[in-house]
């Protein structure tokens, strides 16, 4: 399996395919109403409805390090964190953008060869980069299963 292939089966598994750890992000957002997901474990913290907001935010983040894509092409105005609910939007509209901004990135790293892999980034390469997004992923899905039982 070539470094490419392994870092896509990454990205896939810890966003929406079957894989041995349990649930992934796509999965632990699965069923849920705007309300639970609206819920704040305490006051000051994020909800769950930020959290996949967030997740989004950060797959066009990579991408856009990886192509070299100027900045100020996500949808939504601002970064990193967006106050949910509000934005005059919904949950399932700030679902299928996350599932949108994960096929977007999916794309970007398909269309690279195994040689760009080691091409520097930041403090990094883009393979770096790009295990770093799925752990990322994985990381709030843990975190979204905790809020959910939470709330």
């Amino acid at each position: 399996m070539s470094a490419l292939t392994m870092l896509l089966a990454l990205l896939d598994e810890a966003f929406d395919h079957k894989a041995w750890h349990g649930t992934t992000l796509l999965g632990s957002l699965r069923g849920l109403d705007e309300q639970t997901a609206a819920r704040r474990p305490a006051r000051g913290r994020h909800n769950i409805w930020e959290t996949a907001v967030h997740a989004a935010y950060w797959k066009y983040a990579v991408r856009r390090r990886l192509t070299g894509e100027k900045r100020g092409q996500f949808p939504l105005a601002g970064s990193n964190w967006f106050e949910r609910p509000g934005g005059g939007t919904t949950l399932a509209a700030d679902l299928r953008l996350l599932v949108a901004e994960h096929r977007a990135l999916r794309e970007a790293v398909a269309g690279l060869s195994n040689r760009a892999l080691d091409d520097r980034v930041g403090r990094g390469t883009k393979a770096f980069l790009i295990r770093g997004a799925a752990a990322h992923d994985l990381y709030h899905a843990g975190q979204i299963q905790l809020l959910k039982r939470l709330v």
